[in-house]
């Protein structure tokens, strides 16, 4: 018999690759080859090595593999916290869309650094990548960052965007019809009878501003139809719920209304209720998204889904093609309305 690993002589110190090696009588770059998931091993010597580090507890320190290795096997996610009040970011949809993600990567074995701080233009994105803080970016959301991600894909940073797809942005997106949903919310309030739609949302945003464009092409030809545009300066709950608050009291009387997301139509309903006015007998409603609460909210909410499902498998998937030097397309998923209560 050969002699005990040294992690089990009196706790002196931790297993190591030499010791692995000697207990499943293969050499030490073999084993190095299994831990690094190396195809240039059979399946036979794989499990053998394998379990000889799991029965000694051998961890493989990931850190240390990174320096040895030229890429960090870490992707960092930037979400748009500039949107939100305060930073807050409190849409369970983006926490859907990460999830997603989180899932993606893990399968890849990659890590997943969540909004490195001071992300906040293209310089300090250039600085990260080249610190080799991470191998790519993947943007939860566009905001009003589409200028600072066009110069970036410019200069060759490997990143790919959640967001609205446009032929000449020159980086990836992956992202919804949002010209479509627009239209989608036209339909639904025509068919209702509805008048005056009121559009909340900042068109600062490419995504916003395509569904508002739907909203009006939707309108096309129903000279009876007026559309009034309130912008929300942030996408926070609260702040969307003070905006249609401020809206009302100033006499507006949309008898529809089209959020940006389906927390801003939560929003949007708490503020017309404590004016006496409820969906659907006084005004027709559609959000955005499909997050769950909808189906369970009262009045459960018309809105207008998205394909998140698979939504975090494809920016990981495209990202990887990016870092492996490939020029991956991007993707717009389709949008359908699902009609609810409101």
């Amino acid at each position: 018999m050969g002699r005990e690993p040294r992690s089990k002589r009196g706790g002196a110190s931790r297993l190591t690759m030499q010791d692995i090696a000697r207990l499943a009588n293969v050499s030490t770059p073999t084993v190095s080859r299994v831990l690094n998931g190396s195809p240039l091993v059979t399946e036979e010597t794989r499990e053998r090595v394998l379990e000889v580090a799991r029965t000694h507890g051998y961890a493989v320190n990931r850190n240390a593999q990174k320096l040895r290795h030229a890429r960090t096997n870490t992707v960092a996610v930037v979400l748009d916290f500039g949107s939100h009040r305060h930073g807050a970011i409190g849409d369970p949809f983006i926490f859907e869309l990460l999830a997603g993600v989180s899932e993606a990567l893990s399968i890849r074995n990659q890590d997943l650094l969540l909004s490195p701080p001071g992300l906040d233009d293209a310089r300090a994105f250039r600085d990260f990548f080249q610190a080799r803080g991470a191998d790519g970016f993947i943007v939860l959301g566009q905001g009003t960052r589409d200028a600072m991600l066009r110069n970036l894909a410019r200069e060759n940073l490997p990143l790919v965007v959640w967001g609205a797809v446009a032929p000449d942005a020159g980086y990836c997106a992956v992202g919804s019809d949002n010209l479509a949903g627009g239209k989608l919310a036209a339909q639904h309030f025509l068919a209702q009878g509805r008048k005056r739609w009121l559009f909340l949302g900042d068109t600062r945003h490419e995504e916003l501003r395509l569904r508002y464009e739907g909203l009006r092409l939707g309108a096309a030809g129903h000279p009876d139809v007026t559309i009034e545009l309130q912008s929300i300066p942030s996408m926070a709950f609260t702040a969307t719920g003070d905006a249609v608050t401020a809206y009302l009291a100033q006499g507006g009387q949309p008898d529809a209304v089209f959020a940006f997301s389906d927390t801003a139509a939560m929003a949007a309903i708490g503020s017309f209720r404590a004016r006496g006015l409820t969906a659907p007998r006084d005004f027709s409603l559609v959000g955005y998204n499909n997050i769950p609460p909808t189906a369970h909210f009262s009045p459960a909410i018309t809105t207008i889904d998205q394909k998140t499902d698979v939504a975090g498998a494809l920016l990981v998937e495209k990202l990887m093609q990016r870092i492996d030097g490939g020029r991956p397309q991007s993707v717009m998923l389709p949008t359908r309305m699902v009609v609810r209560e409101t």
